[in-house]
């Protein structure tokens, strides 16, 4: 049994989700893969996945397994990474989970120098902006919007980020104009389902004084662009990220208000399980990523 191959199997049956799709990412076959793992479970005397027609799951012993071997390969790769100076030197395969707004107008862009930069390396970019689970869905890194609340993972940010209440110029000519945040109360807003603080909107006067709003929204919705598509038709308020409107806004698209109270202010991370494994190709594309999106126009409110 070429172990080596057989736990290659196994990560790639986990973060794929299927068979078919890690016989895809080995350019192997479903068969083979089927073979690698039945090798390994008898070889380990214990089931490693449970199948059903409809998914696969991990085991209890699955799961430790599958994160101790995956650390070990990731020990490999660093000890083939230190090898060797140059780029290209780097190898292996990046799993990486991202929100899907921010994943399609600021990381796209990028990846296409990153895989320029780094022939060796392969990514798995999933974009969404549900709170996936690292280790459970077998992700390398996820990119994070907002507070840090799990404290079993390690981050570094790559970026500031605040956010703007804004409206379409025609919604306010019909609605008027809020003067102050309590205001807002009284008017549409299109809100988004994930707000940490739910249907209560922050913010802080440059005086220092704290208000906490209860908003009314006639919309719910959990993706950003939806927001802003419906806020541009002027169909009410929203408290978008500045890296989501700020364009409009120079343009006159949209229009923002409120100019003594500031809206909050959030840092855009990139998260892992745990430092002590972090491989260097993982830490190769964050230290990319943050050089890429520290100098953003839209990090301060003064961009």
């Amino acid at each position: 049994m070429d172990r080596i191959r057989s736990i290659q199997a196994l990560i790639a049956v986990v973060e794929s989700g299927s068979f078919v799709a890690a016989a895809q990412r080995l350019h192997s076959s479903k068969a083979a893969i089927s073979r690698y793992i039945q090798e390994l479970e008898t070889y380990l005397g214990v089931r490693l996945l449970q199948r059903s027609t409809r998914r696969l799951s991990l085991t209890e012993a699955g799961k430790d397994y599958y994160q101790r071997t995956k650390e070990i390969l990731a020990d490999l790769d660093n000890a083939d990474n230190t090898v060797g100076a140059s780029n290209s030197s780097l190898i292996g395969h990046i799993r990486i989970n991202a929100p899907l707004t921010f994943g399609t107008r600021y990381l796209a862009p990028l990846w296409a120098e990153f895989l320029e930069q780094y022939p060796s390396i392969t990514l798995d970019v999933e974009l969404n902006d549900r709170r996936v689970d690292l280790l459970e869905e077998g992700f390398d890194l996820a990119i994070r919007i907002g507070n840090l609340a799990d404290s079993s993972l390690v981050s570094r940010k790559l970026a500031n980020g605040y956010a703007i209440v804004c409206a379409a110029p025609e919604y306010l000519q019909k609605h008027g104009t809020p003067q102050t945040p309590d205001e807002l109360s009284q008017h549409q807003v299109i809100s988004y389902s994930y707000l940490p603080t739910g249907d209560v909107w922050h913010f802080k006067h440059k005086d220092g004084e704290e208000r906490a709003i209860a908003v009314k929204p006639r919309m719910h919705t959990n993706n950003g662009d939806t927001i802003r598509a419906v806020i541009l038709g002027g169909q009410g308020i929203a408290l978008q990220p500045a890296f989501m409107v700020s364009p409009d806004i120079q343009a006159g698209r949209l229009m923002t208000f409120l100019p003594d109270w500031a809206g909050p202010h959030f840092g855009i991370h990139a998260v892992y399980p745990t430092r002590k494994h972090l491989s260097k190709k993982v830490k190769t594309l964050i230290d990319f990523l943050a050089g890429k999106l520290s100098g953003c126009e839209w990090q301060t409110p003064n961009s």
